[in-house]
């Protein structure tokens, strides 16, 4: 679970996590635009990611997507998935965490962010915990506490919920409701 690679500082920082924040593209979805011939987006995103975020919400812990582009997509996506704070069509990362601290009352200090390039740095560095993916811009896998192994739209964002809750010490109970335990 990559739990060991982390300093004492990470882990802890973990354990307070209360609010997960995902990126979209490169992150839910492999980063790829995808367009149909009459001009709409088209974006895969994988089921494993699904989970883990379903995962985080049982044990109490909020998730929202911060993203630089719109996408019905991603409403959808998002309404599906119980996401409880989505902002589309913000560039300007930190900011939007920040507006979205003040609304929902959480703070940097309950805070993990995963994102893969630039626009996601600020927020990344501004958070308890930062995280990117190996596919990931270079400065930002440099930055972030964390980096998974699979790639984003792949798995990554399960990685990282799997990862918090293992810090927390609840991913084992969950486990072990879906072995019927």
């Amino acid at each position: 679970m990559q739990l060991e690679s982390l300093t004492p500082e990470q882990r802890q920082a973990l354990k307070d996590i209360r609010l997960a924040v995902f990126d979209v593209d490169g992150i839910l979805t492999d980063g790829r635009l995808n367009f149909l011939a009459d001009g709409r987006e088209v974006k895969s995103f994988h089921t494993l990611d699904g989970l883990g975020i379903k995962m985080l919400q049982r044990s109490g812990i909020e998730t929202a997507i911060i993203t630089g582009r719109r996408s019905p997509q991603v409403e959808q996506r998002a309404e599906a998935l119980g996401i409880t704070y989505l902002r589309q069509g913000r560039e300007d990362k930190l900011t939007a965490l920040r507006e979205l601290w003040d609304q929902s009352g959480h703070q940097a200090s309950d805070t993990a962010y995963i994102g893969d390039d630039l626009p996601d740095l600020s927020a990344i560095l501004h958070s308890a915990f930062g995280a990117c993916v190996p596919n990931g811009h270079p400065l930002v896998r440099k930055e972030a506490d964390w980096c998974s192994q699979a790639s984003g739209g792949k798995g990554a964002a399960r990685e990282f919920c799997e990862l918090i809750l293992a810090a927390q010490g609840k991913l084992e109970a969950l486990y072990q409701e879906y072995r019927g335990c």
